[in-house]
C-alpha cells in the first residue's frame, strides 16, 4: 500500500469520525429542543403573575440570604443592589461581600446606602480569608457589606455563607440585575418539593442595549455591538435547549453562578465553593451531585427557565476570549477532578449520561469541530470524494449552528417575549446565520486554548472591564 493510499484512508477515517460526531450532536440537540419546547409549552398556559401571588405566603417560611461577591464592581454594583432591594420576596437579607476591591466599590456602597460599621457574630463554617469589617445600612437594615481580604470569588461566596443567617442563599454576580419576580420564581421548585430540591439556577440574559435605571429594566433591547448580539444568540441556545432537558432528569451539571439558589446546609457539607477552581459554580454543583449519590439521597438540582437575571456581556474580542477560555478550563478541571464518576453506575444518570455528554460534546467537542473546519478547507482543494464530504460537513455545521440558533430565538420569542419587537427577533435570526463563518471558529479556538491551559496547569482567571448596566452598549 502506497503512501498516497495510507493518507487517503487517514483522511477518510478522520472525516468519518467528524461526521459521526456531528450526527450524534445534532440528534442530541434535536431531542433537547423538543423537550424544551414541551416544557415551555406547558408553562405558557399558566398565569405566572397569579401563581406568584399564590406562593408569597408559602415562601414566607423560606427566607433567603442573597450574597453578592464584588471585586472592582464600582460601575454596576449600585444598580445591582437597587434591583435586589426591590425584589418581590417576603424575607431576605442582602450581603455584599467586598473581596478586597482596589477601586471605589466599598466607598460607593457605604455612601449610597448610608452604612455604619457593626459587630456581628460569624460562624466560621467554611475557611476564608479574614473578614476585616462588617457594615449595616441605616436605610435598609437587611443590607450588609462585608469587607474582607482578597481571596477570589469562591472565597467571597464562602465568607458570605458564613455571615448568612438564613437556610437558603442566592448567589448573584456583582454586575447582575434580577427582575422583581426572579427570586420568587427560582425558589418555587424548592418550596413545592418540600425540601427535595436543594439547588436551582435561573436563566441568564444579556443586558447590553437595554434601558436600565436604578436596577430596573425599563425597556429590553439589543446592543448595537455585533459581538454582543452574537452572544445573545449563544445564550438563548445554551440555556433554552441544554439545561431545560438535562434538568428534567436531574442531570444538570451547570447552573450559572450569576444567579443560583442553594441549601446552605448541603453546600457546607460539600465543603463550600472550591477556591482553587476556575469554574467554581460548576464545581459546586458536581460536588453536590457526588455527595447526594454517595449518600443515596433523592435530592434534586434543577434549572428554572422562567426567572431571568440580566448581566453585562464582553464587548470586545480580547475580553470574550479570556472569558470563554476560562469557562472551558473550569469545565475540564471539574470533569477531570471527578473523572471517576464517568460511566460509573454508582452515580446513576450523572455518571452514565451527564459526565459522558459533557466530556464528549462540551469538553472535547471543540477539538473535533475545529478539526472539521480545517478538514472542510483542505477537502475543497483535494477534489473527488473529499469535496463531497466537505459539502456534507458544511451542511451539518449549518444545521448544528444556524438552524438550532434560529429555532432557539423563535422559541424564546414565543415563550417569554423578552424581545417583543419583530425587528429584534429578525435581527437575531439574521446574525445567527453568520455564526458558522466567524464566531463559531473563534469560540472553538478559544475553548481549545482552555484545554491547553488545563494541560499546562495555567490558572488565569482574567478580568472584565465593566461599563455598568445603566450604560447602553
Amino acid at each position: 500500500m502506497g503512501l498516497a493510499n495510507i493518507l487517503e484512508y487517514i483522511l477518510l477515517f478522520f472525516a468519518g469520525i467528524i461526521l459521526f460526531y456531528m450526527l450524534i450532536v445534532i440528534l442530541t440537540y434535536s431531542i433537547m429542543l423538543l423537550m424544551a419546547f414541551h416544557q415551555l409549552r406547558k408553562q405558557s398556559k399558566l398565569d405566572k403573575d397569579e401563581l406568584d401571588d399564590d406562593y408569597i405566603d408559602v415562601i414566607y417560611s423560606k427566607p433567603v440570604s442573597i450574597i453578592v461577591p464584588a471585586y472592582n464592581e464600582e460601575a454596576g454594583v449600585i444598580d445591582s443592589i437597587h434591583s435586589l432591594l426591590s425584589l418581590r420576596y417576603p424575607q431576605t437579607e442582602l450581603i455584599v461581600v467586598n473581596d478586597g476591591s482596589t477601586d471605589t466599590t466599598q466607598q460607593k456602597v457605604i455612601e449610597q446606602f448610608k452604612m455604619k460599621k457593626i459587630k456581628k457574630i460569624i460562624r466560621d463554617q467554611l475557611t476564608t480569608e479574614p473578614i476585616l469589617d462588617i457594615y449595616q445600612s441605616d436605610i435598609h437594615p437587611n443590607l450588609l457589606l462585608v469587607n474582607k481580604k482578597n481571596g477570589g470569588k469562591a472565597d467571597a461566596l464562602n465568607a458570605g455563607i458564613n455571615v448568612a443567617r438564613y437556610p437558603y442563599f442566592c448567589s448573584i454576580d456583582g454586575d447582575s440585575i434580577l427582575e422583581e419576580t426572579s427570586l420568587l420564581r427560582v425558589m418555587k421548585p424548592i418550596i413545592l418539593s418540600n425540601g427535595e430540591v436543594i439547588a436551582t439556577g435561573g436563566n441568564i440574559r444579556i443586558a447590553n442595549g437595554s434601558d436600565i435605571q436604578l436596577g430596573s429594566i425599563f425597556k429590553t433591547g439589543l446592543s448595537d455591538n455585533f459581538l454582543v448580539v452574537m452572544q445573545v444568540v449563544e445564550y438563548l441556545r445554551a440555556f433554552l435547549m441544554g439545561r431545560i432537558a438535562l434538568s428534567k432528569f436531574n442531570l444538570v451539571l451547570i447552573i450559572s453562578g450569576a444567579f443560583s439558589v442553594f441549601s446552605k446546609q448541603w453546600v457546607i457539607e460539600a465543603g463550600g465553593y472550591s477556591k482553587h477552581n476556575i469554574g467554581e459554580d460548576m464545581e459546586l454543583v458536581v460536588k453536590l451531585h457526588r455527595l447526594l449519590k454517595e449518600r443515596n439521597s433523592k435530592k434534586r438540582i434543577e434549572f428554572v427557565p422562567d426567572p431571568v437575571c440580566w448581566t453585562e456581556a464582553p464587548q470586545d474580542l480580547a475580553t470574550l476570549r479570556k472569558q470563554r477560555r476560562r469557562w472551558h478550563q473550569g469545565l475540564i478541571t471539574s470533569l477531570w477532578k471527578h473523572r471517576k464518576m464517568t460511566f460509573n453506575p454508582k452515580y446513576g444518570g450523572i455518571g452514565m449520561i451527564s459526565f459522558p455528554y459533557f466530556w464528549i460534546v462540551e469538553c472535547l467537542g471543540p477539538i473535533i469541530e475545529l478539526g472539521g473546519y480545517v478538514y472542510i478547507i483542505f477537502a475543497f482543494f483535494l477534489g473527488d470524494i473529499y469535496y463531497e464530504i466537505a459539502i456534507l460537513l458544511s451542511l451539518l455545521f449549518v444545521v448544528y449552528g444556524a438552524i438550532f440558533s434560529a429555532l432557539s430565538i423563535l422559541l424564546e420569542a414565543w415563550s417569554t417575549n423578552t424581545f417583543p419587537k419583530v425587528r429584534d427577533v429578525f435581527r437575531l435570526i439574521v446574525i445567527s446565520l453568520t455564526e458558522i463563518f466567524w464566531y463559531k471558529p473563534l469560540t472553538l479556538f478559544w475553548r481549545c486554548e482552555g484545554i491547553v491551559h488545563f494541560m499546562l496547569g495555567k490558572k488565569v482567571w482574567g478580568t472584565m472591564q465593566r461599563k455598568g448596566l445603566s450604560q447602553k452598549g
